[in-house]
C-alpha cells in the first residue's frame, strides 16, 4: 500500500501537482489546502487578505478527484469564504481532502476539528479553524485494517513554537484517532503539522505508540525552494510498531507545492 502525504499550496503548481498525483497515484492520498468552489466553473480564483493575494486553484479538489478517477474522494472543509474572480466575490471552501482507491473499503471514518470549528461566513481570524480526518480502511493483500489519519496544523502568525492552542489541538488528534483504531491496528498519521520537529506535539502522539519517520530517518527539510521563510519542517508522517515500513521518503523533485510530498510504502 502507498500513502501519499501533501500540502497543495491552494493548487498554485496545478499543473505539476496534478500531473504527479496521477503519475504516482498512491492508494491513499492525504491532501491538505484544498480549495473546493462548488459555485463556478472558473479556473482560477484570487484570495485576498489585506496585503497577501494569492492565485487559487478554484476548484482543486475536483481536479485531484479526476486525476484519480479510481478513488472514492472526501473533502473535509474548515471554512467558507470568499475568493474573488476580478470584483466578484466567489463562495469557497477551503480545508482538507483524502483520496482513497476503491479496491480498499472504508470501514470506518471520523472528521472533526483540532482547532476551533467551522467557520461558515469568512475565513476567520488567525489562528484560523483547523480540521482532520481519519479512516479506517480494509487490506485484502495482508487481509487487515489499516488506519490513516491527517490534519493540517494551525498557524500562528508568530511562528511554530508550542503553544496551549497546539498543545489542546494535539489531544484533539488524538481523540479523533481513537474513534476510529482498533487495538493492534496498524497506524499511520501525517499532515501538515505546522510545528518543529521539537514540538510538544510529537510527545502527545507518542501516546499512541507512534513514532515520526521525517526526523527519524535524518531528512533534513519537508519544504521545497518556493518556500522562502526561515524553518524548514512543517510536514511529518508517524506511524506505530504495526506498521511495516518498506519505504519512506520527502520527495524533493519534482517540486508541486512549497511542500514536499511524504511517500510511505508498507
Amino acid at each position: 500500500m502507498k500513502i501519499m502525504c501533501l500540502n497543495g499550496w491552494g493548487g498554485r503548481l496545478h499543473e505539476e501537482l496534478v500531473h504527479y498525483v496521477r503519475t504516482m497515484s498512491p492508494d491513499v492520498l492525504c491532501l491538505q489546502e484544498v480549495v473546493h468552489s462548488p459555485t463556478t466553473r472558473k479556473d482560477w480564483l484570487t484570495y485576498r487578505d489585506g496585503d497577501h493575494v494569492l492565485p487559487q486553484r478554484a476548484n482543486l479538489f475536483r481536479d485531484i478527484a479526476e486525476a484519480l478517477p479510481e478513488h472514492v474522494a472526501i473533502f473535509c472543509p474548515a471554512a467558507q469564504g470568499v475568493l474573488w474572480d476580478e470584483n466578484e466575490a466567489v463562495p469557497s471552501q477551503w480545508g482538507l481532502a483524502t483520496f482513497v482507491r476503491q479496491s480498499f473499503p472504508i470501514i470506518a471514518q471520523a472528521q472533526d476539528f483540532v482547532h476551533k470549528s467551522f467557520s461558515p461566513h469568512g475565513y476567520g481570524d488567525h489562528p484560523r479553524s483547523r480540521s482532520a480526518h481519519a479512516i479506517r480502511i480494509y487490506d485484502y493483500a495482508r487481509d487487515r485494517p489499516v488506519c490513516i489519519a491527517h490534519m493540517h496544523g494551525l498557524r500562528d502568525l508568530n511562528g511554530k513554537r508550542d503553544t496551549p492552542e497546539r498543545l489542546a489541538q494535539a489531544h484533539r488528534l488524538v481523540d479523533l484517532i481513537s474513534r476510529v483504531t482498533t487495538l493492534g491496528d496498524p497506524l499511520v498519521v501525517c499532515g501538515d503539522f505546522n510545528v518543529e520537529p521539537d514540538s510538544g506535539t510529537f510527545r502527545v502522539l507518542a501516546g499512541l505508540g507512534l513514532t515520526d519517520l521525517v526526523t527519524t530517518r535524518g531528512f533534513e527539510s519537508t519544504r521545497t525552494s518556493h518556500y522562502k521563510k526561515p524553518g524548514r519542517f512543517a510536514d511529518y508522517m508517524l506511524v506505530n510498531h504495526a506498521v511495516e515500513v518498506l519505504e519512506f521518503t520527502v520527495a524533493a523533485r519534482p517540486e508541486v507545492s512549497d511542500h514536499c510530498p511524504l511517500i510511505l510504502e508498507i
